[in-house]
């Protein structure tokens, strides 16, 4: 937000300039961009071509270009940190289109094929062992004959996505070669932040289902694809966030146990990384040489990302200060990387290191791993049960040895208790250390205690024309437990149309609108559950207080109902039983606005948007959105009271 702070923005953390996008999971097509601290709008639309990663590449080139042409002997550092490939899963048609046909083996056919090239290519050792398939996720010969179409546009849709990342990569690399830079430039690339995710669940139209906790259907998605979208065609379109099934996922993290949100199995966690220096100018004495010889073997030693700051600064010789403006600095985490660059066999430098995410968690001791799957299964739906019964003192912990045990194959935990109990202990050390504990604190407002989230400390906003890009934790929230009232002093001509507000996007939001003289709200919890009030008269001109109530049921878990009542000078006008809810974000990628417009829109997304089917057309809102002559008042509280 413009008034800050701004101290964790990347222009605050050392960056000098910084073009792309704050929030996760931002859409390729629309996306709530940022150039430092200044929210601005896409420079073209989806229907124009626009795409984020494209768009990125392109900016990282221009800074190339600007950094030779005006400061040609000053070095320059780019962090180049692409959407792509994560979800939402966004790619021209024609990208996807190239992968027909490519999956159509199912995925232990797959993971299979990947197994075997892994071996090929050197990239695994030969001893390695394939993991079977948990119990507990879905086979290929599980999905019914009319659902495969739908499973396999949506691996083909993550693949043409992930080649279309791939070129942008390749472009600003192609970049430095034209420049005459890339033998002396040292490029780390890491293909992907952890594995492949699971959170498609069982194949989805709206990743926000699985955050949201929201049960889906095949049947029920194919129905809004095809009635809203034109089928599967949309996929990989702006109009819907695609998440490929659970089990390519399984499949893609070959050959490992698990996928992303496990801590204890590689699969989850364990993803390529290469480095690139060919020749330096000057490098250590001064002199030109070659510095990363060319080698396609890969490095067995262990490490993780945070290795990656202390091999820049061993490669640049920059020496990490105690102290910063007078203030101590905490230790560095990790160990350069750099001693592996020219021996292959080197001795490994990385004594431990450890891994949690939402009660999963391990730690990596001198070639044994120790870890604990945790209380969530990633690709199974909400287990009530588990999650609520879970302790971490008692949970089962198991034990491999990675100097011969490459994919994890065989646990080792019942031989060798002894083993465990050490290891455990470099957990708890290297945990609180890090100040990773309590366990499971990632858990804590995502599944026990939504209503903690991240939200604004206000209860009440008074909200102006011109105000732009609110994020979604300081603006009104709409989701569980967040009972409101929405005042609006409006005045409304006849057959008025028009956004009065507004939040979220096409994967779920809230809108307040009219069209044609009747007020109409909209809460809308992914694409699949859309409750919509409306007044049962249109509205007449002139000076109108609109009131909209939400009020959430007291059950506990996710998403309880919520009943949404509309109010037109103290009398009610309409209602609707919203029975399923947003439980943790409406649109946790988006920001909103207040501006004043009295047309209807079809624009693309922008900021905090929301989609609503009007006459056959599905349109988009920007949004928080006054007309003109409007007062907007919107108050959080437990029991809103009759206007």
């Amino acid at each position: 937000m413009k008034s800050g702070p701004f101290d964790q923005y990347p222009t605050g953390l050392g960056f000098s300039y910084f073009y792309g996008f704050l929030a996760g999971e931002t859409s390729q097509y629309n996306p709530r961009l940022y150039e430092n601290t200044n929210p601005i709008e896409p420079p073209r639309k989806p229907e124009e071509g626009y795409h984020l990663t494209e768009d990125m590449a392109d900016q990282a080139i221009k800074f190339i270009r600007a950094n030779r042409a005006l400061t040609p002997d000053r070095p320059f550092f780019i962090y180049f940190a692409p959407g792509g490939a994560h979800g939402p899963h966004h790619v021209h048609k024609e990208w996807a289109d190239k992968y027909k046909g490519k999956f159509d083996m199912g995925w232990e056919k797959l993971r299979n094929i990947t197994f075997e090239k892994q071996k090929a290519m050197g990239w695994i050792p030969n001893s390695t062992k394939l993991t079977p398939i948990d119990p507990t996720m879905v086979k290929w010969k599980e999905i019914p004959e009319e659902q495969r179409a739908f499973q396999l546009r949506l691996m083909e849709v993550y693949a043409g996505y992930l080649e279309h990342t791939d070129t942008q990569d390749g472009k600003v690399v192609e970049e430095l070669e034209r420049q005459g830079l890339f033998n002396n430039t040292l490029i780390i690339y890491v293909l992907g932040d952890n594995g492949a995710s699971a959170e498609g669940i069982h194949g989805t139209i709206d990743e926000l289902l699985a955050e949201n906790a929201l049960p889906s259907a095949y049947q029920q998605q194919m129905e809004v694809l095809n009635r809203d979208f034109g089928g599967l065609d949309a996929l990989g379109s702006q109009h819907v966030d695609k998440m490929y099934h659970s089990s390519w996922a399984w499949a893609l993290d070959t050959p490992f146990k698990s996928t992303k949100l496990v801590a204890a199995h590689f699969g989850g966690m364990r993803t390529p990384m290469v480095m690139s220096w060919p020749k330096a100018k000057k490098w250590k004495k001064g002199s030109t040489e070659k510095v990363i010889k060319h080698d396609p073997t890969p490095r067995s030693q262990f490490h993780h990302v945070c290795d990656i700051a202390p091999t820049i600064y061993e490669a640049v010789g920059v020496q990490f200060p105690t102290r910063v403006e007078g203030a101590k600095q905490m230790p560095l985490d990790g160990v350069s990387m750099v001693y592996t660059w020219n021996n292959v066999s080197v001795k490994e430098r990385k004594s431990a290191q450890y891994f949690e995410v939402m009660g999963s968690r391990g730690v990596y001791k001198d070639g044994w791993f120790a870890s604990v799957f945790g209380p969530r299964i990633p690709w199974a739906e909400a287990n009530e049960t588990r999650m609520r019964e879970w302790n971490p003192d008692t949970d089962v912990w198991e034990l491999y040895d990675l100097t011969r045990d490459f994919s994890q194959a065989e646990d080792l935990a019942k031989e060798m208790p002894d083993q465990v109990a050490k290891m455990k202990q470099i957990f708890l050390m290297e945990a609180t250390a890090n100040k990773v504990l309590p366990i499971g604190a990632g858990l804590y407002t995502i599944y026990y205690h939504p209503e903690e989230g991240p939200h604004s400390p206000l209860t009440e906003w008074k909200l102006y024309e011109g105000l732009t890009r609110i994020a979604e934790s300081n603006a009104p929230g709409f989701h569980s437990g967040q009972n409101s009232l929405a005042t609006i002093d409006v005045e409304i001509s006849a057959n008025a149309s028009g956004v009065l507000y507004c939040v979220g996007g096409t994967a779920g939001g809230f809108s307040v609108y009219m069209d044609n003289g009747y007020l109409y709200a909209e809460y809308m919890s992914t694409l699949l559950y859309r409750y919509i009030a409306k007044s049962t008269t249109p509205l007449q001109p002139g000076t109108r207080k609109i009131q909209v109530r939400l009020i959430f049921e007291t059950t506990k878990g996710l998403g309880p109902p919520a009943d949404l009542t509309l109010f037109v000078d103290g009398q009610q006008v309409g209602w609707v039983k919203a029975r399923r809810a947003n439980g943790i974000w409406v649109r946790g990628r988006k920001a909103s606005r207040v501006q004043s417009d009295e047309r209807l829109r079809a624009a693309g997304e922008g900021d905090l948007m929301l989609a609503l089917k009007r006459h056959g057309v599905f349109a988009t809102w920007p949004a928080i959105e006054l007309m003109p002559s409007t007062s907007f008042r919107w108050t959080l509280c437990q029991n809103p009271a009759e206007p």
